[in-house]
């Protein structure tokens, strides 16, 4: 047993309900003129009106940008900063959904480093600190409060690409769940079930072999202690608590359970990494447009089955913080009770089932295997090896809609014999 174990996080985190009233102390403490990045709804809300005033209030002088767009097209994050720089802010405040963190970390990287987007995609290309970044989410699932990356579109690739450094991991994330409560059934099914896949990706990662350089030279790092914490933390809130807050967007304790959820499990994927159903997600959502929590929730189940033979002890662990009974059971049992509960959440919570339910076209299924397999920082994560071959059965066990079928490993031994 090794006790290597790494997680990087903000310098601080602030939860519960009313926290969203200490961002202006907070942004005081930071700098005294911040640039605001949100979207148009939310900047015509009484709650973005609220933390604006106490900005104010409390002396700071605010640009806003009200124009982030969903998956953060490359060249908005660029006229965002270009345009704030005559302001010159010493503080970005995020506001939103994910896109507008997301937007938040590349304007301070922009305004702080210079040139274009591009020139630091993959992993480790930031050169250096960026400006101070708060993030306050508005909803409950991207946990990009809390992570080193930031995704955008890039219009000459067919993939979203990410931005990952430390160094965008924000100063400072507050968590307000009353900030959720205003967010419909359908948003909070597609981010809850997001935080989910993210804390099962991250507790079944693969490990590392532990040495000096791991955490310097990749960003995400597989499983370790520390991330199974937060991760197993927001799979059981998730369990008890999802379905409730999507059912009654009002239970104020269901609506906290999951946007801690969806803190935590940011902690843990933001130095594990998460894997093979986001790395299928990143092609399926070019060709469908549908969400990226709607994509890598639809993967979650089949991958589980997948791999299952490789992460049997861990998805026994996710059994019992589900709340699942596990007296007298077996890990192989418990394994497949989670991967069978796992399943019925989603179905529960109105996640399409299948990738032909998400829109995606049959003849697409080679491509998508093909661009999947070519994402190497998510599926050297996968807790299990795969190939071109299993690949290709996991996703046509996906649109089938046959989970035991992801799991390739008969049909790879009956093609193996003679």
């Amino acid at each position: 047993m090794t006790c290597f174990s790494a997680i990087r996080l903000p310098a601080e985190i602030l939860f519960g309900k009313g926290q969203r009233l200490a961002l202006p102390a907070v942004a005081k403490r930071l700098g005294q003129r911040a640039l605001i990045c949100t979207d148009e709804r939310l900047a015509a809300s009484a709650d973005f009106a609220q933390l604006l005033d106490g900005l104010h209030a409390a002396g700071l002088a605010v640009l806003v940008h009200d124009r982030v767009l969903p998956d953060v097209p490359r060249d908005s994050a660029a006229e965002c900063a270009e345009a704030a720089r005559p302001f010159a802010p010493d503080v970005v405040i995020g506001i939103g959904g994910g896109s507008c963190l997301d937007m938040a970390k590349c304007a301070a990287l922009l305004l702080t480093h210079g040139g274009r987007l591009p020139n630091y995609y993959g992993e480790y290309k930031v050169p250096g600190p960026v400006l101070p970044i708060i993030a306050v989410p508005t909803t409950a699932g991207t946990g990009s409060e809390a992570t080193p990356v930031a995704v955008i579109s890039d219009p000459d690739r067919t993939l979203k690409v990410g931005i990952s450094s430390p160094h965008l991991i924000p100063k400072t994330a507050i968590c307000d769940p009353d900030l959720t409560l205003s967010c419909p059934p359908t948003l909070t099914a597609i981010a809850g079930a997001d935080a989910l896949t993210h804390a099962v990706e991250a507790f079944t990662a693969g490990r590392r072999a532990a040495s000096p350089e791991l955490a310097q030279k990749h960003v995400f790092i597989g499983k370790s202690a520390l991330t199974d914490h937060f991760a197993l933390l927001a799979i059981r809130l998730l369990g008890r608590s999802l379905e409730r807050a999507w059912r009654d967007g009002s239970d104020e304790e269901a609506r906290a359970e999951v946007m801690m959820a969806a803190l935590a499990a940011g902690c843990a994927f933001g130095t594990a990494g998460t894997a093979a159903a986001h790395a299928i997600q990143y092609p399926v959502g070019a060709l469908t447009h549908t969400a990226h929590g709607l994509g890598v929730a639809t993967m979650l189940p089949y991958v589980m089955r997948f791999n299952r033979s490789a992460a049997r002890a861990e998805m026994a662990e996710i059994a019992l913080a589900l709340g699942l009974p596990g007296e007298g059971r077996s890990q192989e049992a418990l394994a497949d009770a989670t991967i069978d509960e796992v399943t019925r959440l989603l179905a529960a919570i109105g996640i399409p089932p299948t990738l032909a339910g998400l829109g995606l076209p049959a003849d697409k299924l080679i491509w998508t295997g093909e661009q999947a397999l070519g994402i190497e920082r998510l599926i050297k994560n996968n807790p299990r090896p795969i190939g071109p071959a299993e690949m290709t059965r996991l996703l046509d066990a996906a649109y089938r809609g046959d989970v035991d079928a992801a799991a390739c490993d008969l049909l790879l031994e009956q093609e193996s014999q003679p």
